[in-house]
């Protein structure tokens, strides 16, 4: 099931996905998946008459993984971590598809990663890997923008990853997939950067799960964005980055400088 949250000009709402007649639309829903039982509104729009948003706002926060593909590690010059290497964006820096990056002033070279994001159903705290999937409502795609240069400059990231729009997810949440082995991809204006699969990440979606819920409480909302592969590059003001990920669909967002 794909979970979109949109608009067409009025409030936002949540919505089913599904193909009619070989034709996307959008059945309407009441409710928030994430805390309420969901029935039918009676609305249905074709997809291309809507707006899609970001078909989450994380309550709380995003819990990236670093240097969890082996040959991004090394195409930066690092080694894989015994330890998983994790940290926080805010909920601000959380956008839609469609919506602009603006390249924080103080960078001059930032950076796509297509990543693979799960979205946290319910209160998670101290997992087993085989618990995880009960607390997990779907996955959708994610970009982890980061400001190289600044990431570069200092031991802590937070100017590097956590500027406003550094996390734009979409174009909605798949349900119902197995992510054990999902190509996964990035192009800038068409051209590819980058091709990988979710068969190569280090560690897997549900020990990654399991081992943040060892160090914080994840809440409903929370995303988990689980590392890129290799091929990051810069991207310019005026480019628009696509994200695929197989099973789920693109995620696109042009790149803007103000």
């Amino acid at each position: 099931m794909r979970i979109a949250r949109f608009t067409t000009g009025d409030d936002p709402m949540y919505g089913i996905v599904q193909e009619k007649d070989g034709r996307d639309m959008v059945y309407g829903i009441t409710g928030d998946p994430l805390y309420t039982e969901i029935r039918p509104t009676g609305t249905i729009v074709p997809l291309e008459d809507v707006r899609l948003l970001a078909p989450v706002i994380p309550r709380s926060k995003v819990v990236c993984v670093g240097r969890n593909y082996a040959a991004h590690a090394a195409e930066l010059g690092n080694e894989v971590p015994d330890q998983a290497l994790f940290f926080l964006k805010p909920n601000t820096a959380v956008v839609g598809p469609g919506d602009p990056v603006v390249m924080p002033g103080y960078s001059e070279e930032v950076s796509l990663e297509a990543e693979l994001a799960v979205v946290i159903k319910r209160m998670a705290k101290d997992l087993a890997p085989e618990q995880v999937a009960d607390h997990v409502l779907g996955y959708t795609c994610a970009n982890d923008l980061t400001a190289r240069d600044a990431q570069r400059e200092e031991s802590q990231w937070f100017r590097a990853k956590a500027f406003d729009t550094s996390c734009p997810i979409g174009p909605w949440i798949e349900t119902d997939l197995d992510v054990a082995g999902l190509s996964i991809s990035s192009s800038v204006d068409g051209e590819t950067a980058q091709e990988g699969s979710t068969a190569d990440m280090i560690r897997s979606v549900a020990d990654l799960v399991a081992e943040i819920s060892a160090v914080v409480t994840l809440l409903p909302g929370d995303l988990v964005l689980t590392g890129t592969p290799a091929g990051v590059r810069t991207v310019p003001a005026g480019a628009t980055v696509d994200i695929t990920i197989e099973g789920i669909g693109t995620l696109s967002n042009p790149i803007v400088r103000r």
